[in-house]
């Protein structure tokens, strides 16, 4: 099969309300209900306590929120920026002079909603690619337009819709809405730190994938240095509690091949070649699961 012929599907995984609360923040209100169509997390790795501002810069027009941890001025420039919820990267890239952004990853999670994180000084993430609730994305910055000079921090948005600056949503973390305008949290952005590529190795692309409900996703990956395809199946609950996942691959005219098991964090990888054939893939996670049709060939 040829990496040219796949399209990436975009991870849409819209979580349940939380309602476990943060320290110093009042639980969500009935009215900030609808802002939590995805289960957002601080997007730092777990167990960081940071603290956001979202009234120290004349440029925010919202809800935008400045967030840093160090107690000097460039203590934070390189520190772990990760996705506060999954979707699919819409945007990886340094602005230029378009606006005052910088290094931006833009985030889409499906139902309009979409995550901005400014400012990075690296972006780990491209264009296209699937991401999971707690992956690294990139590098806490001070990339602006030329002339800013600014100190380095992570700036963050959660926007529906389009009607810029009407669409920036207040942000939530872990079900309960951030204490503007300013509030140090905890992050509970604690998912699974394993991704498609680590698990299926140097030389593999993800070329499609598919969510499992909120129990986890599935991805079909493909080596063009060799022709082989691989999948996995990420967990995105009961992560670090080994539970019944799967993962497999059948290549057209072979035996299917499969990893099934009680696994902690996912099943695979399932790797075969299946270069000039069509491929079967898919998974499962707790009681969600996804059988592709004969697809991919090439």
């Amino acid at each position: 099969m040829k990496l040219g012929a796949a399209m990436v599907a975009g991870l849409a995984l819209l979580l349940s309300l939380g309602t476990t609360s943060v320290a110093a923040a009042d639980p969500v209100q009935e009215s900030d209900a609808q802002i939590l169509a995805t289960n957002f997390q601080l997007p730092f790795p777990c167990n960081q306590t940071w603290t956001g501002n979202s009234s120290n810069s004349s440029a925010h027009q919202s809800w935008e929120i400045d967030f840093n941890r160090g107690s000097t001025a460039d203590a934070d420039l390189g520190d772990t920026v990760v996705a506060a919820a999954a979707g699919t990267v819409v945007i990886s890239a340094h602005q230029g002079s378009t606006n005052g952004y910088g290094n931006l990853v833009k985030i889409d999670h499906g139902g309009g909603w979409t995550t901005y994180y400014a400012h990075l000084n690296s972006r780990t993430v491209s264009e296209g690619q699937a991401v999971s609730q707690g992956q690294q994305i990139g590098t806490v910055g001070n990339t602006s337009k030329p002339g800013n000079n600014i100190s380095p921090h992570l700036h963050y948005e959660v926007r529906l819709g389009t009607n810029y600056p009407a669409n920036i949503q207040k942000a939530v973390f872990n079900g309960v809405t951030f204490g503007y305008p300013q509030q140090s949290v905890t992050s509970k952005n604690c998912g699974n730190p394993h991704t498609p590529t680590e698990v299926c190795g140097s030389g593999y692309d993800v070329i499609d994938s598919a969510t499992l409900g909120s129990d986890g996703a599935v991805y079909l990956l493909y080596n063009s240095s060799n022709g082989n395809n691989c999948v996995t199946t990420l967990k995105y609950k009961n992560v670090g509690t080994a539970t019944a996942t799967t993962a497999y691959l059948e290549v057209e005219g072979s035996t299917r091949k499969t990893d099934s098991g009680n696994f902690a964090y996912y099943a695979g990888p399932v790797v075969a070649s299946a270069a000039g054939k069509c491929v079967r893939w898919g998974g499962k996670a707790g009681a969600s699961a996804y059988d592709s049709p004969l697809e991919h060939c090439g």
